[in-house]
């Protein structure tokens, strides 16, 4: 068995199931498996999921953890390499498998790629560019990378955030470094900790810019702040960053990406209604997502009743 394919989900409705398809017709010269690990669905996908090949494993909600449960597909599974998607990260093509796990093939101290995220066609003008803009950075053609500057890498904070940058929205393992090497249990980021754990330990870690999956959200003004709250609170914890160190500098950062964003609601051919509504949405959307980087970063001033109330993913969890 050359790969797992690992799809932790919970209520993921139709877009759920097209996903599973989708993952069912990739072409490959090699055999893989496919495990949907479900913690409490109420929708009606594990009696649909049941009638397709795949393996499917119920926990109760309370029993998931990002790292954990992933671990926890990881054991229940076989392949040479463990693939790990959402299930809201849909496969853009029948080639999107064989491609990832041939950049983590691309040398033996490969411990792990992840691929490009695409936006849906539904994604508003601004995500859609910092997307395209996002993964751009990291090529145009599959590549490793390694620490490789020890120098640098003590002392250039932006160098250490490429090394770190890993996601299981679309990502793949070798099993050989997860079983010396396996997630934490942590309420976010576990994909970013355990690149920085094997980046490290010594290994590499590779970008396939062609395994792509169309992956996005559009978050109202409330989930935009809880959203930027989790990732803020979760990067302090776990690398000691500061997305907004300041009120003085998330204000600035407000004005800064509104003006940014409003140049790209008028490039992308937006109508004059659509400019209006975008010019009262925008720095709304920004001030949340600045406020939830500003207060997640300053998570240790706050009682964790609080904090855990704000948190978006404490919301799903209790849900």
């Amino acid at each position: 068995m050359k790969a797992s394919v690992i799809i932790p989900a919970k209520n993921g409705g139709a877009l759920l199931i097209k996903v599973v398809e989708r993952v069912l017709a990739q072409c490959t010269p090699w055999f893989f498996e496919v495990l949907v690990i479900d913690s409490g669905s109420t929708d009606g996908s594990v009696d649909t999921l049941r009638k397709l090949p795949v393996a499917v494993h119920s926990i109760p909600s309370h029993e998931f953890g990002h790292g954990k449960t992933r671990n926890l597909g990881a054991s229940l599974t076989r392949g040479e390499f463990i693939v790990y998607l959402t299930h809201d990260a849909l496969p853009a093509s029948n080639n999107w498998l064989n491609a990832l796990v041939e950049a983590a093939s691309l040398t033996p101290d490969t411990a792990g790629a992840f691929g490009a995220h695409l936006p849906y066609p539904d994604a508003s003008p601004m995500l859609k560019r910092e997307l395209s803009l996002h993964f751009q950075g990291f090529g145009s053609a599959a590549n490793i990378v390694r620490r490789d500057d020890e120098t640098r890498y003590t002392h250039d904070i932006g160098y250490r955030q490429f090394l770190h940058y890993f996601s299981n929205n679309n990502s793949c393992l070798r099993r050989s470094v997860w079983e010396k090497i396996p997630f934490q249990d942590v309420d976010f980021a576990e994909d970013q900790l355990w690149a920085k754990e094997i980046i490290e330990a010594g290994y590499a870690k590779a970008y396939a810019p062609s395994a792509q999956v169309y992956h996005s959200h559009s978050f109202g003004i409330i989930d935009t702040y809880r959203r930027a709250f989790d990732e803020s609170r979760a990067l302090n914890r776990i690398f000691g960053y500061k997305l907004a160190p300041t009120l003085a500098h998330a204000l600035w950062q407000t004005v800064r990406l509104s003006r940014r964003d409003w140049t790209w609601v008028s490039e992308d051919g937006a109508t004059t209604s659509e400019k209006l509504s975008w010019l009262l949405k925008i720095p709304l959307l920004n001030l949340a997502r600045l406020g939830g980087f500003y207060v997640g970063g300053h998570h240790g001033k706050l009682p964790d009743q609080i904090a855990n109330n704000i948190s978006r993913d404490k919301k799903l969890f209790k849900s």
